[in-house]
């Protein structure tokens, strides 16, 4: 090997060899030809590869080298670059990091001693093509040229200090001598001196501006070049950008050559937009994965009403006179005007200030794949999960952030009819999906015992309380009631299951809805959801299924349909559609909408059998009036994007509160260091928790065992609730845990002695 010669790079100023490179997790190292020269460690698949096609290339002036074993060593540039590279020796990587670290100090020491077009030519990369290799020649060239001019100013300024001392010496000589015969003999020796002196400083000022010159040309011929390239991939960036757009636009085109007469279109879907406004597929990321749902024929479309239904008078059967000759005040505006109980009338209190923001999530790598590879197939719940994954909030907290839009039930509390209620807690329903669109982390497993309060009693009027009642199968009971004279509750077990691609997320179990004026008991369940591109690409969450929403004391039925996305489908992405049924099966409502955006409703006038659709199906036209937005979503708070896209409600969910109970997950040790930003310590918390808890269930289990007869044998999970106790619902049918009271007398007098030490 043939060191590096300083000051000045050489052509011979090169050492190359193979090394092993680390590719990914499925090839491993893989063997390149490396070649280091003038600062710069490039490497290519073949010998053959050096003249025309150059893999990468890394710049030493800022690399650093670490050695991680015998054979092995790391080359990296802070982040944007990194080498793992693999000798076939000891001795070998020896050879290797001794080149490296010779060629990074010349490299440092030539940007430290050039102008600043040594800051930028260094770290450009060879380009392909022959057109690089010229131009990588020509600026070697230039920079042995240069160098070569600091070497002769290097001279000069030594030759300078030496004719300059000497001269100073004569000088001082010549003040002490006499007037007499040496004084011609050293007016000569001074008159040399001085003459030769001239000269150098005449050289080192010639030198000086051929350097200045040369820096300055080549300096003005990089600069050029380097706009050159800017201006080029600016306009490859703009090219492709036209191409994304156009393909978009054909694509669409292609669609619409078969979709329906805009007569059989669906007026809700069209007027503000339709299909074009979410369906543009150039604001989809290239590294997504879709996978194509059959897309289902619609069971109905909706065709405008005769415009003799809009002359009525509001003395409609349902006295939703809101849509009928009244479109300029909505139905909500005349219940609160007509309501001695609204809000304007009532003396207000001062609410307490909720935070606004939490720390800015950390950006850490994690290899999902090293995680997740051996978990395919496995209940989720049974996963051991670092914090990575998850966001710093509770499963509890998730489902109380179902009541973001509790005026929804507000609003349904004072409607006089069943069925306009119906439209209300339908679109209450789909609300409660659009806080997942961009919420990909996983929330935390709650703890055996966890609770967790929501009291909005002051600023909105109603309270919840969540308790986590079982394990395995984890299941969370939820219980919220408001003064508006509505009560919510809810069982919810998840059943999950990794698909290698995707992950399916099931909640089983139901959610009750009870009205106190009306005493309407209405019932649903949950749809499915995925989220896919869990290994490559880019996450992204899809909800699909059917809800059937069903009032028991009426037999009203709302039936909701959750299409599942379809890269090929026509239909706007995130689609949910409805029909609100009476109990002989006529309809009164039509919604549509999208369960990330809004939903509107519109009231039936008629309805009749229409053409067959795809597979013979026979679809309902109903003719309807003008639809009516009945929901819509918040807008996220500004900077969503860095806080894991919490809501503004989530964002206060885990704020700290006084008072609340020692089995709140506000005071959960492991989901407060994650919000933190102290991941590491997060981790270590949740693995103690965890470990804590699989302690307190085999001694839960053993004294189980003791208690109990052979005859009676014994529950895996013999645990009884706090806050809940499992009843028979008899309306519904269903069995489900139900609040029992005394939570809230509880923490008014601070009484949580019989709270367990979870935490």
């Amino acid at each position: 090997m043939s060191e590096p010669k300083p000051p000045t790079p050489t052509p011979g100023d090169t050492y190359k060899g193979w090394l092993f490179k680390w590719t990914n997790y499925i090839k491993g190292y893989q063997r390149r030809w490396f070649v280091l020269s003038n600062g710069l460690l490039s490497y290519y698949r073949t010998q053959a590869e050096m003249g025309h096609t150059c893999r990468g290339t890394i710049n030493l002036a800022t690399a650093n080298i670490a050695v991680e074993d015998s054979c092995n060593f790391v080359i990296s540039n802070g982040g944007a670059q990194t080498y793992h590279l693999k000798a076939s020796s000891e001795v070998e990587r020896q050879r290797w990091i001794t080149a490296l670290e010779l060629a990074k100090a010349k490299a440092v020491r030539m940007q430290a001693e050039s102008d600043d077009s040594g800051d930028d030519c260094p770290a450009v990369p060879p380009t392909s093509g022959q057109g690089g290799g010229c131009r990588n020649l020509e600026i070697q060239s230039t920079l042995r040229t240069l160098g070569s001019k600091v070497e002769d100013l290097n001279t000069c300024n030594d030759l300078i200090v030496k004719h300059g001392s000497a001269l100073q010496r004569s000088l001082s000589e010549l003040e002490g001598i006499r007037v007499g015969a040496d004084m011609g003999e050293k007016m000569r020796q001074v008159t040399e001196r001085a003459t030769l002196f001239r000269i150098t400083s005449n050289a080192m000022i010639n030198a000086c501006r051929d350097f200045l010159s040369l820096a300055q040309n080549h300096g003005k011929r990089w600069q050029k070049a380097l706009q050159v390239e800017r201006d080029q991939r600016i306009r490859l960036e703009e090219t492709l950008e036209q191409l994304a757009k156009q393909h978009n636009h054909l694509e669409r085109a292609f669609r619409g050559a078969t979709v329906l007469p805009s007569s059989f279109s669906n007026p809700t879907l069209c007027s503000k937009g339709g299909a074009p406004v979410k369906g543009d597929a150039s604001d989809e990321d290239d590294d997504n994965e879709f996978f194509d749902a059959m897309e289902d024929p619609a069971e109905f479309i909706t065709v405008p009403a005769d415009p003799k239904y809009h002359r009525r008078s509001g003395s409609n059967n349902s006295g939703f006179s809101s849509e009928i000759g009244m479109d300029d005040q909505s139905f909500d505006e005349l219940s609160l005007a007509s309501n001695p109980e609204s809000p304007q009338s009532l003396e207000l209190e001062p609410v307490r200030q909720r935070r606004t923001r939490i720390p800015d999530k950390p950006n850490y790598y994690l290899n999902l794949w090293s995680i997740m590879k051996n978990c395919i197939g496995k209940e989720l719940s049974k996963i051991p999960m670092p914090v990575n994954f998850n966001e710093p909030l509770s499963m509890l907290q998730r489902l109380s952030e179902d009541l973001e839009y509790y005026e929804l039930l507000d609003k349904a509390a004072k409607c006089q009819s069943s069925l306009e209620q119906m439209c209300y807690v339908a679109a209450f329903t789909v609300s409660s999906y659009s806080t997942t669109v961009h919420r990909t982390g996983k929330p935390f497993n709650p703890l055996l015992g966890e609770t967790f309060e929501l009291d909005r009693l002051r600023d909105c009027g109603y309270r919840s309380l969540c308790e986590q009642v079982s394990h395995h199968p984890p299941a969370a009971a939820h219980h919220a009631s408001s003064e508006k004279g509505w009560t919510l509750r809810q069982e919810i077990t998840l059943a999950s299951k990794f698909r290698g691609k995707y992950l399916s997320i099931m909640p089983l179990g139901s959610i009750q809805c009870l009205f106190d004026k009306t005493n309407n008991h209405y019932s649903w369940k949950k749809v499915t959801t995925t989220v896919h591109n869990i290994i490559v690409g880019k996450l992204w969450i899809d909800q699909s299924g059917e809800i059937d929403v069903v009032n028991h004391r009426t037999g009203d039925r709302c039936h909701l349909k959750f299409a599942p996305y379809s890269y090929f489908s026509r239909d706007v992405p995130r689609k949910v559609t409805g029909v609100v049924t009476d109990k002989d099966g006529k309809a009164h409502y039509v919604l549509s909408g999208t369960w990330d955006e809004k939903m509107e409703f519109s009231r039936v006038m008629q309805s009749s059998k229409g053409e067959n659709g795809t597979e013979g199906k026979q679809r309902t036209v109903y003719q309807t009036l003008k639809a009516k937005e009945i929901w819509r979503k918040n807008p996220l708070p500004e900077g969503a994007e860095n806080m894991y896209f919490f809501s503004s409600l989530a964002l206060t969910l885990n704020d700290p509160e006084e008072g609340v109970a020692p089995t709140d997950s506000r005071r959960r040790p492991d989901q407060r260091l994650m919000e933190d930003g102290r991941w590491d310590e997060a981790n270590a918390e949740k693995q103690r928790l965890e470990e804590k808890q699989r302690t307190v269930r085999r001694e839960r289990e053993r004294e189980a065992v003791k208690a109990s007869s052979p005859e009676e044998g014994t529950h895996p999970d013999n645990y009884q609730a706090m806050w809940f106790e499992k009843l028979d619902d008899p309306v519904s049918g269903e069995t489900l845990h139900v609040y029992k009271g005394g939570y809230w007398e509880a923490k008014d007098q601070g009484s949580w002695e019989a709270c367990p030490d979870i935490f």
